[in-house]
């Protein structure tokens, strides 16, 4: 009997625990949310943390974030793992980022030429200058981002992300927290994380969006009414500084700012199940440079944790982060183009910008060349984009809202100093949309040793025939050679070789111009130009009087060809230049008697490439010929000097002054290493060689051995007013040496 008994009692403890065992088997997982807060580049941090978190096997079941902490969360949602966040990342460059730094070879020819000589420009509306809503649109994070969740581009609600999100941001009219979790995932989480003065504000819905981080900058209560039961924090936010500390105004601003986020963080950090405070109290908000340091903070940050995670992973199990399928193919088809917000400027006008057809087969690289060609213009302060998938994988219709530029009006300066036309400084007025929805009107005003002016007005139509109108007027006096100006019988009866001479050309052009195989400018056009040279130096017969050797107005009809995908003007590392132009004189006032019709002809070709990652060369050949009259010397070539924006046909040439060599035809090579030493600090190493003189061509002269050499040591700074340089030049002809300086941006 108690034997019985025994076996009983324990057949009922067996079958009590069989049963608490399946009800313990039977009690819900807890689901996992995950907030990660704003903090600009201390938001590194949190990939760090994804790192350790997928390494355990954590499985997240929701994501909030703020500013920073709403990129990498958004990411992190669609698919991204820790370690693939990690990579990416790495290969962003931030100083392009910020700058919203656009590829030079982005910008119609116009625009560039117009844009590579201003160190400041302000817009201003009835006589008064204002001052940018920020430092970047933030056009090119918007691009990165929006590649990076293209394979998420058709989910409109953020809680069907392969991880539910949503995100903060913050109303700046009402300064209310905005709440977003659908639509375009990329717009929105560019709203949250748009940083006052660093990001201009984001429209999404008619309400204009900053920072979420203003007003919340860790929703762990919003991501707590999603019924999850266990809350990972990670938290970046800046702490209160001492008094040591608060060493600038900026700092000071950025402590008052911090007193509401810091003092909410008190009651938030305790709603955190697991909190994780990575110590980054060295880094600043904008140390993207520092990426590396943040992130491995995050990662020691996150193992400190390590027995909170183990406890969690026991209770739920270990669950290895899915790997979603990313877009990885090269080229895309766009099948429908749907564009809104455009008023002034046509559908036709921004998909020629975007150089883009409907059901056209093109790679990712070059609609991503199309959207930078597009905001190159100016004409749009942002360009908001969504790739929505179509039936097959790689097609997609684009749909589009853009917002146009209300301010029209700019105020440009430079400064500039070389050794032709000494020193100036640089005044501009920009008017768009003046007479036509598609126009800009430039004009610059140069005030120095010398006073100058230039006068564009183009009519912008893309792919079609554009109209322009440029005027310039330009002055310099310079010792140059007398064979520009006199035959050798007048030379050898006055006796000298150099003329001191004041130069003085006005020319106006009017042409037609079209973009040719999408990268070339072709132009064509008639110009009038007004040519006057007098001297001193040569006595007349009125001894008070100067000598007169040019004063002619010439009329002539030219082409011109240009392609130029030089990544910088003045430091190219890479791409290739050509310059083809020809010019037919018809026509000539009374001073030139004896004219009769001549062209000229000339082109220019480069080519620069990197062999290391701070060693750049470049190639250059370039040459011309005159046909026809070879009377009117002052049209002639004529070589020397250094610098950019020459008139007429100076040609530049190391190892000689300005205006030195001349001939009615020439050929020239140019050699240049360029090794950046440091950012922006750059020594040259220049050879160029060339022969000149009249017919060299018919001779065969052009193909021998050259006539002419030179070389130069030259070191350079890149700064915002354009490069500082100081290059110091020989003639092994000559056995002398000529330094040149220049400061600032050649106009």
């Amino acid at each position: 009997m108690k034997q019985k008994t025994i076996i009983l009692t324990f057949s009922l403890f067996v079958l009590l625990s069989v049963e608490a065992q399946e009800k313990q088997q039977e009690q819900p997982k807890p689901k996992v949310g995950l907030v990660l807060s704003g903090g600009g580049a201390k938001g590194l941090a949190h990939i760090g943390v994804l790192k350790v978190i997928d390494s355990l096997g954590v499985k997240i079941d929701y994501v909030a974030g703020t500013s920073m902490g709403a990129i990498i969360g958004a990411l992190y949602a669609s698919g991204y793992s820790g370690k693939e966040l990690d990579s990416v990342f790495r290969k962003i460059d931030f100083d392009k980022i910020i700058n919203d730094e656009l590829p030079r070879a982005s910008k119609a020819f116009f625009e560039r030429g117009n844009s590579e000589k201003y160190a400041l420009t302000l817009p201003f509306e009835d006589f008064k200058v204002k001052l940018p809503s920020a430092l970047s649109r933030g056009q090119n994070a918007y691009n990165a981002l929006s590649k990076l969740l293209l394979h998420v581009s058709d989910i409109e609600l953020f809680e069907n992300l392969p991880i539910p999100f949503f995100c903060i941001a913050t109303n700046i009219e009402t300064g209310e927290p905005v709440y977003l979790d659908r639509g375009n995932l990329a717009q929105a989480i560019m709203a949250s994380g748009a940083l006052p003065s660093l990001f201009q504000p984001v429209v999404i819905d008619d309400q204009v969006l900053t920072d979420g981080g203003v007003v919340n900058n860790y929703p762990v209560d919003e991501l707590r009414a999603k019924e999850v039961d266990v809350i990972i924090g990670v938290d970046v936010q800046d702490g209160l500084l001492t008094r040591e500390e608060l060493g600038s105004a900026p700092e000071v601003l950025l402590q008052i700012n911090n007193f509401r986020t810091i003092k909410a963080m008190a009651s938030k950090s305790k709603k955190t199940d697991i909190y994780i405070k990575p110590n980054i109290r060295d880094f600043s908000v904008v140390s993207f440079d520092e990426g590396d340091a943040i992130l491995k903070r995050g990662e020691n940050a996150a193992l400190e944790k390590i027995k909170d995670f183990e406890a969690l992973t026991k209770r739920m199990g270990r669950y290895p982060k899915i790997k979603t399928e990313k877009f990885k193919s090269d080229s895309i088809q766009i099948n429908q183009i749907n564009i809104k917000g455009n008023n002034r400027y046509t559908r036709a006008y921004i998909l020629g910008k975007l150089k883009l057809k409907d059901k056209e087969k093109i790679s990712y690289n070059a609609f991503q060349k199309g959207v930078d060609n597009l905001v190159a213009t100016n004409n749009f302060d942002s360009f908001y984009y969504e790739l929505e998938k179509d039936e097959l994988p790689d097609e997609f219709n684009l749909r589009a809202n853009v917002s146009e530029t209300k301010t029209t009006n700019f105020l440009k300066l430079g400064l500039h100093y070389d050794n032709l036309y000494k020193s100036a400084a640089l005044v501009n007025i920009t008017k768009k949309r003046f007479l036509f929805n598609n126009d800009v009107t430039s004009l610059d005003i140069i005030l120095g040793d010398h006073v100058r002016y230039n006068f564009e007005y183009l009519i912008d139509k893309g792919f079609y025939w554009s109209i322009g109108l440029r005027s310039r007027f330009n002055a310099f006096n310079k010792n140059i050679s007398a064979q520009l100006l006199l035959d050798e019988g007048e030379i050898a009866a006055n006796g000298i070789n150099k003329i001191d001479v004041e130069l003085e050309d006005q020319t106006n052009q009017f042409y037609l111009q079209t973009l040719f195989r999408k990268d070339f400018a072709l132009s064509l056009g008639v110009e009038h130009k007004r040519l006057e040279v007098k001297s001193e130096t040569i006595s007349s017969s009125n001894p008070n009087d100067e000598f007169i050797f040019e004063n002619t107005d010439y009329f002539s009809v030219f082409g011109n060809l240009k392609l130029d995908t030089y990544d910088n003007r003045y430091f190219p590392t890479r791409g290739v230049y050509f310059n083809g132009d020809v010019h037919l004189y018809l026509f000539a006032s009374h001073f030139n008697e004896g004219f009769d019709n001549f062209s000229v002809a000339k082109a220019n070709m480069g080519y620069a490439f990197s062999v290391l990652d701070r060693v750049a060369f470049n190639l250059d050949v370039s040459g011309g010929f005159k046909l026809g009259d070879k009377s009117t010397q002052t049209l002639d070539f004529a070589l020397g000097g250094y610098g950019n924006n020459l008139i007429n046909n100076f040609i530049p040439f190391l190892g000689y002054d300005f205006i030195s060599l001349t001939g009615n035809s020439y050929v020239k090579l140019m050699a240049k290493a360029d090794y950046e030493v440091i950012k922006n600090h750059h020594i040259t190493l220049e050879g160029n060689w060339a022969n000149i003189d009249d017919d060299i061509f018919e001779t065969g002269e052009w193909f021998t051995l050259p006539d002419y050499r030179g070389y130069a040591l030259g070191y350079a700074i890149n700064t915002f007013i354009g490069p500082i340089e100081a290059k110091y030049s020989y003639s092994p002809e000559l056995k002398q040496s000529i330094w040149f300086f220049n400061v600032g941006f050649w106009f």
